[in-house]
């Protein structure tokens, strides 16, 4: 992958953020393989503050500094603490003004920081609208061409749904956990979450069940097909390490025969 980018002025003149930022991993697993498929940085403050609080401060000021920073700091944490999977990188669409120039500091920290690029994941949120979807589709093929996994995070909660599998191609959909919480209660919820996995499967994309707490929940997903998983049934975040997940409770607790049953039914 090419690092001969020499960027737009914004990357040529980055400033510092004006608040320390560190990043906490949560790992996403493969529980056919019961390997870590990914891990997934989190931002958070220097004092442990969480992203909640760190997002409050972000604005139209800084919003390309922080973004940038976030994506430095993943890749400077992540080769240090010697992380072998993909590292799943959240961004901003609208602090990527062109995408292969503003890729720029990106691809430098991976070279100086000796972390492979082609382990980079970018997953962008549905949770919050897309005022520009022809800006978001050239920033995801032009991810795509320089061999990064592209990805749309909490989908089934915002605001064009299915639609953005058409537009945007994306190579991986992260299930919204109001999608994944509760599915094996809910019998509406079942069948809605049911047809997006088997959408996005016809489709030849990858599925992440995100938020998985519930076991029941866990055995009702991996029924419908998901193979990769990231919740806090399997490991929780922590802030500058890479928590090992457990893959023992897969088989240490049984399903609910009657819910499983219930969705074997429905598909058949």
């Amino acid at each position: 992958m090419s690092t001969s980018y020499t960027g737009c002025k914004l990357c040529r003149n980055l400033e510092a953020l004006d608040f320390e930022i560190t990043m906490a991993f949560q790992p996403i697993v493969n529980i056919t393989s019961r390997t870590v498929f990914a891990y997934e940085a989190l931002v958070r403050g220097k004092s442990g503050e969480s992203a909640g609080d760190v997002l409050a401060r972000v604005n139209d000021d800084n919003r390309y500094r922080f973004d940038q920073t976030c994506r430095t700091t993943a890749i400077e944490l992540a080769s240090k603490l010697g992380m072998q999977s993909l590292l799943s990188i959240n961004f901003l669409p609208n602090a990527v003004y062109r995408p292969a120039s503003c890729i720029r500091a990106t691809l430098e920290a991976a070279e100086r920081f000796e972390f492979p690029a082609s382990l980079l994941m970018f997953e962008v949120t549905e949770a919050e609208p897309v005022r520009d979807p022809a800006h978001l589709g050239n920033i995801f093929d032009e991810y795509q061409e320089m061999g990064f996994t592209t990805a749309i995070d909490d989908f089934g909660s915002g605001y064009a749904g299915l639609n953005l599998l058409s537009q945007f191609k994306p190579q991986i959909i992260k299930l919204d956990m109001e999608l994944c919480q509760g599915v094996a209660s809910d019998a509406e919820k079942r069948i809605l979450t049911d047809g997006v996995v088997h959408t996005a499967t016809r489709l030849g994309i990858k599925i992440v069940a995100e938020g998985i707490e519930n076991i029941d929940d866990f055995f009702i997903l991996r029924e419908m097909g998901v193979e990769l998983f990231q919740g806090f049934l399997f490991a929780r975040p922590e802030i500058e390490r890479l928590p090992a997940p457990d893959f023992s409770i897969i088989d240490s607790i049984p399903p609910s025969p009657g819910a499983v049953a219930e969705v074997l039914s429905a598909k058949a």
